[in-house]
């Protein structure tokens, strides 16, 4: 998202107050406090989104952290189950010779060259043997305990992953659903009055004051009011969606002494003025929408020319999933 420049706005507000010289103070303060609420709006709903930009971006980044941490935990399990193997062996060959020489002392073996003082040494070296086999055995323990709680935390990352990617794929799914849904719906119009694109996981609506308002006008009029009807019968069976309605403007200064007093008042309740219609006459839940007034200053089209100054008059509705499930999953990872 652009940060709103406010120099800019400042600046219209200079001509506005020049030329409507004969406005009295009481709108101009009403007409200021518009501006800087529409500026407030702006700031939240810009943060807001770059936040969600910012955390999927993380999502993305963590996944592909987790995938590689797998890989080295996998690698380690594997040292760690050639070491037991090794072990046990020792400790096989250890416990062969102990029973050898354990046998050798309890046979009726009577040669002369059988002295107390081998055989004193010999019961050292058993001592010295099974001490060891004990020391080992204790270590393959450790070392199977160890293993089994890497092998949890392993799974539990597998797990996680499993369900993240899940997940995104259900979002994404949710998406390309939802594009078909809506352009199905719209068909019936011309791509002059409005258009239907999918940018950066989200369905964005445009549709031309053309055809929602008459020039200069918020109220929606009738061929407006058929387009967001059938846009409704959508939105009203996607709960999992977030509805942002973005009033955008030209660069056209509005007639000083007019019903608004610039192109951000004109943006907001243009805005307004289709949420009310959404919620009250077609009942999107008013919970998923957030309206706001971006102005002029987001323009997708050249305002010196004026047969493309007129894509710039434009209401957006911008449709995206909720992304609250993914950040709680995301949240839940960061605790394992």
């Amino acid at each position: 998202m652009m940060k709103v420049n406010i120099t800019k706005g400042f600046v219209l507000l200079m001509v506005v107050a020049i030329l409507g010289g004969c406005v009295s103070k009481k709108q101009f303060v009403a007409s200021e406090d518009g501006r800087k609420k529409a500026e407030k709006t702006v700031e939240e709903l810009t943060a807001t989104v770059g936040s969600q930009k910012q955390k999927i971006s993380e999502l993305e980044g963590t996944i592909v952290g987790l995938e590689k941490n797998i890989s080295e935990l996998e690698k380690n399990i594997a040292d760690m189950e050639k070491q037991i193997a090794d072990l046990k062996a020792d400790t096989t060959s250890m416990g062969k010779k102990n029973r050898d020489f354990q046998k050798i002392l309890s046979s009726n073996m009577t040669q002369k060259g059988q002295t107390d003082a081998l055989l004193k040494s010999q019961r050292e070296t058993i001592a010295d043997m099974e001490a060891t086999l004990k020391e080992k055995n204790q270590t393959i323990a450790d070392l199977q305990k160890q293993l089994g709680g890497m092998k949890e935390t392993l799974s539990e990352r597998e797990r996680t992953i499993s369900d993240l990617k899940a997940n995104i794929k259900k979002q994404n799914d949710l998406v390309n659903n939802l594009l078909k849904q809506v352009t199905d719906a719209l068909t019936g119009f011309s791509s002059d009055e409005l258009t239907v694109q999918m940018r950066d996981g989200k369905v964005y609506v445009a549709m031309s004051d053309k055809l929602l308002f008459k020039s200069g006008s918020a109220d929606v009029d009738n061929r407006g009011k058929e387009a967001l009807s059938m846009l409704a019968n959508v939105l009203t069976k996607q709960p999992e969606i977030d509805i942002f309605i973005e009033g955008h403007t030209d660069n056209v200064p509005m007639r000083a002494g007019g019903r608004f007093a610039d192109n951000w008042d004109l943006s907001v309740i243009r805005a307004t003025s289709v949420v009310r219609i959404l919620t009250v006459d077609y009942k999107v839940n008013p919970q998923q929408i957030i309206p706001s007034g971006r102005g002029e200053f987001f323009p997708v089209a050249d305002n010196a020319i004026p047969d493309e100054r007129s894509k710039n008059r434009r209401t957006e509705i911008i449709l995206s999933p909720k992304l609250d499930k993914l950040f709680q999953m995301l949240n839940e990872y960061e605790k394992l």
